[in-house]
């Protein structure tokens, strides 16, 4: 008897599968069409979180389901997505150093799609890495973008904006001393 309801219970979770597939893939269409009518930068980022999320799973059952192409497609689109987000902040928002808002949770996001890249690229067969290798590489890109913005990097060369308690300093090599 408990063999006939553990068989009927094994059918019920495999009937449901596509069920979840169909509703994962509904939470995308809606959630794409979301961010694609926000023109808010900051909150196109944060929409991203999201959209992103719906999209790792739908890319999760397609792997279980070794269907290689929906998960090369999803993280394509998946990279536009980013870019756009990325280039919106960008545009609205250029001093990333003191308007974080989005910034960072788009840069923590993208991480995070690398490191499912990086698993999904381990699993998938050899013909479907190139396209996940490439999509991770453009996604690596934006990152190391947004780290720079978010973080610059400052040179000894470059002029300290001069305050009340600015030190005088030796004189540099350029400037003639009396």
């Amino acid at each position: 008897m408990r063999a006939l309801g553990a068989r009927h219970f094994a059918m019920f979770l495999l009937a449901g599968l596509p069920c979840v597939a169909l509703a994962t893939a509904d939470a995308v269409s809606d959630l794409q069409a979301r961010f694609d009518r926000e023109t808010n930068s900051v909150r196109k980022a944060k929409l991203l979180e999201k959209l992103g999320d719906a999209q790792f799973e739908q890319t999760r059952h397609a792997s279980q389901s070794n269907d290689y192409q929906t998960v090369g497609l999803v993280m394509e689109k998946y990279r536009d997505n980013a870019r756009l987000a990325a280039d919106a902040l960008k545009k609205e928002h250029p001093d990333a150093e003191r308007h974080t808002g989005g910034y960072k949770q788009l840069q923590m996001h993208i991480h995070k799609a690398i490191r499912e890249l990086d698993e999904m690229i381990i699993i998938a067969p050899s013909e479907y890495r190139p396209p996940l290798e490439l999509v991770r590489h453009d996604l690596s890109e934006i990152d190391d973008d947004l780290l720079k913005l978010l973080f610059p990097i400052r040179h000894p060369q470059e002029k300290k904006p001069e305050g009340k308690n600015a030190q005088p300093g030796p004189p540099s090599a350029t400037e003639k001393s009396p």
